[in-house]
């Protein structure tokens, strides 16, 4: 069952969104927090930002999309979800980014460094138990070798259980997970939240869009109910369609041996 407004957390897509990009400083604060690194002016930031180039349509849609002076890209995932395709899915958001600046009119060496940032309630490594994995393109027969594409994917988990990273990023990571803010950053973050919580045209925002997935939900009940009632239809009518092959084919076996009963009379 969908949840109510107000009980919306920061764990929540909407209120994740919404907090980050009408807080771009609070945003910067917890992506350099991440990333270990001085973030620059921010000079663009989109929450739900759709990228759809691909010839089928097919694209992607960021949580939260962030371009700053520093000619870097980040893209800041919040998922509370199955994490099962999600090495599979960082790889394609990493292609939709470096398409999207192709797009654009990038040359190959233009291509801005590229974060792509997944939030996580569980672990994608849970035997590891760390907090924080972060990945660049090394070389498998001298590991130190990096590549140097420019492409760094950072998965946190807030169920680590190792002195992995700083209490700041501990702390944000707990309260991501349900736990009452403790450092000056989650207790910002958390005013924010309970601000958003009153905000009355975002109220109205997020009944429309549970209203609109409501109804596609039920358009997709009803069309798969319709499928099923065709679909039955149709075996109904493939059954009567054999039942009645097998009798005319049985109709025609009897005649075959009438025929030949009648023949043997006649020949005695």
């Amino acid at each position: 069952m969908a949840k109510s407004y107000e009980e919306l957390t920061l764990a929540d897509d909407f209120m994740f969104c919404k907090v980050m990009t009408q807080n771009p400083d609070l945003c910067r604060e917890l992506t350099e927090l991440i990333t270990g690194r001085k973030v620059g002016e921010i000079l663009k930031i989109n929450r739900q930002m759709p990228v759809e180039i691909t010839a089928d349509g097919r694209g992607v849609r960021f949580d939260i999309y962030m371009e700053d002076e520093g000619n870097a890209v980040y893209n800041i995932e919040m998922q509370t979800g199955s994490i099962a395709d999600l090495p599979y899915r960082t790889r394609y958001y990493q292609a939709m980014i470096d398409l999207d600046q192709m797009e654009r009119g990038a040359k190959f060496q233009d291509l801005k460094r590229s974060y792509i940032i997944f939030i996580c309630l569980e672990n994608l490594f849970p035997q590891k138990g760390m907090h924080k994995y972060s990945f660049r393109s090394m070389c498998q027969e001298d590991p130190g070798l990096e590549l140097g594409d420019d492409a760094v994917k950072i998965i946190l988990s807030a169920k680590g259980d190792k002195d992995d990273i700083s209490e700041d990023l501990k702390d944000f990571l707990s309260y991501v997970a349900g736990d009452t803010p403790g450092s000056g950053l989650t207790l910002r973050l958390d005013e924010q939240v309970r601000k958003a919580r009153s905000h009355i045209e975002w109220r109205k925002e997020y009944m429309t869009l549970l209203e609109r997935d409501e109804r596609m939900r039920e358009e997709g009940r009803r069309e798969g109910l319709k499928n099923g009632i065709e679909k039955g239809r149709q075996e109904e009518r493939e059954n009567t369609l054999r039942e009645s092959a097998r009798a005319d084919a049985a109709e025609k076996e009897a005649a075959r041996l009438r025929n030949e009963l009648e023949a043997l009379r006649r020949s005695n």
